[in-house]
């Protein structure tokens, strides 16, 4: 357990570009309407935490553990959630605009985006594996040796997924959806 160990609290509309963030284990704690933009979460763990309305974009978050943390209608622009400890992750997106985040070869296996802005987001060599991207747009996201084997992306749109350079099996498209996987083509489809 770190230094400072805080459990169920509200932090509600706290400007930590004003107040500093106290680094240390948060545990149940919900962060409402606060802004955390460029704030140093690293080595910071969250179990059982939930964001809503907060701004934590450019956030640092190399060796951040984040363990059933949920993110709704959060600004969380620029986030390396890719340097974050993989050790037990658990996450998911609701509202949220994650545009030029990078996933990295990430293990996201069922991890939940909700009605999100995934604008150029980095899913490079990540694992997708039954992963839900419901009402996701994914413009110029990239898509590169992903495993989305499994994944639901039915009413995802603006995608481009290469379905040679990564494994789509069993994954699900809407057929209007469809045309995202022959964009290497170049082809008109009316």
């Amino acid at each position: 357990m770190s230094a400072n160990y805080t459990t169920e609290k509200k932090f509600d509309k706290t400007d930590f570009t004003v107040t500093p963030f106290v680094k240390g284990e948060y545990e149940n704690c919900a962060f409402v309407n606060c802004n955390l933009s460029e704030a140093d979460l690293s080595a910071c763990i969250f179990i059982e935490c939930e964001f809503s309305g907060c701004n934590l974009s450019l956030a640092k978050l190399s060796k951040t553990a984040l363990r059933d943390v949920k993110f709704k209608e959060c600004k969380m622009l620029g986030l390396r959630f890719d340097q974050c400890n993989d050790f037990g992750l658990l996450v998911s997106f609701e509202n949220c605009s994650l545009n030029h985040s990078s996933f990295y070869k990430m293990k996201l296996k069922k991890i939940i985006f909700r009605n999100s802005q995934l604008q150029e987001v980095d899913f490079t060599e990540s694992d997708l594996t039954g992963a839900l991207l419901d009402g996701c747009d994914l413009l110029r996201a990239t898509f590169e040796n992903t495993m989305l084997e499994k994944a639901d992306l039915r009413t995802a749109y603006n995608y481009s997924i290469d379905p040679e350079i990564n494994r789509i099996k069993k994954a699900r498209f809407s057929l209007g959806g469809v045309a995202g996987l022959l964009d290497k083509y170049d082809i008109e489809i009316e």
